[in-house]
């Protein structure tokens, strides 16, 4: 991986965990996660009537990414309401480079170097420690919950393995990413519509401005991410997505004026490690 992309995909990361920070409009995360979709979209449009059309071969991929985004939304809001956000957040984002890297082992015979390997299996369990921090050692989490948060985990891994090939096709990443990210916020602005109907519009007066600017990081932080899987390994670039926990941990500590204890700190250098890991892999 190259120092650009391995930089790159840093800032993704911190992008990625300042727009989930406005994720949460109100107390419903499926409302956050939609309105955030659909501005991401909106953003793009303009930019459609002179970048062109993705390569033909691109668009299979960029239809599983969307059907895959829809799965992934649907089942993480279904997971927040079986169990809270420290139960589910450390399996259903930690479980995910690990499902990345086996399925594109299996379906694309993405082979990893022994460090690689090793920075993924060091951020996951630096995932997990942060999540663990911030709770009681007593951790019961009930089966259905468990069930949606690998099933979201699986989701997230099907639709960046999606993305890294559709980002390949062709000769314009850059195509394939506006058009995904209209394509996907037309596509959830439909399923936003048919949830709430008449109050949607209401909706999106009330909450459009953290909408627009969660939006315009979230196309800012996983663009980043599809054109590093274009240039770089799919699973390595998906597990440095993942460090987004720890800058996340960090704002919290840093706005928040939360407690920095030695399990966050452990937590931080195991992620650290995972990084330098990887970018020596």
């Amino acid at each position: 991986m190259s120092i650009t992309v391995f930089i790159a995909v840093l800032f993704a990361a911190i992008f990625h965990a300042c727009w989930n920070a406005l994720v949460k409009i109100g107390s419903d995360r499926f409302l956050g996660i939609s309105l955030l979709t659909f501005f991401s979209g909106i953003v793009t449009l303009p930019t459609l009537f002179w970048i062109g059309l993705p390569d033909i071969a691109a668009w299979k991929w960029i239809g599983l990414s969307v059907l895959f985004h829809i799965g992934y939304t649907l089942s993480l809001s279904r997971c927040y309401t079986l169990a809270d956000f420290n139960q589910i957040y450390p399996i259903s984002r930690g479980s995910a480079p690990l499902m990345t890297a086996i399925l594109g082992f299996l379906l694309f015979h993405e082979q990893l170097p022994t460090m690689g390997l090793v920075g993924i299996l060091l951020i996951i369990a630096g995932i997990i420690l942060i999540s663990r921090s911030r709770q009681s050692t007593e951790f019961n989490l009930r089966k259905d919950a468990l069930f949606f948060a690998l099933l979201t985990a699986l989701f997230t891994a099907s639709y960046t393995l999606a993305d890294g090939n559709g980002s390949r096709v062709g000769t314009s990443p850059l195509a394939y990413i506006l058009w995904l990210f209209f394509l996907n916020g037309m596509v959830m602005y439909l399923l936003a519509w048919i949830r709430y109907r008449k109050n949607l519009n209401g909706k999106i007066k009330s909450y459009w401005k953290p909408a627009f600017f969660g939006g315009v990081m979230q196309l800012v932080s996983y663009g980043i991410v599809i054109w590093a899987m274009s240039h770089a390994s799919i699973v390595l670039v998906a597990a440095l997505r993942e460090t987004s926990v720890l800058f996340a941990m960090l704002l919290s500590i840093y706005i928040l004026k939360e407690q920095f204890n030695r399990k966050q700190l452990l937590a931080c250098l195991v992620i650290l490690a995972g990084i330098v890991a990887i970018k020596m892999g």
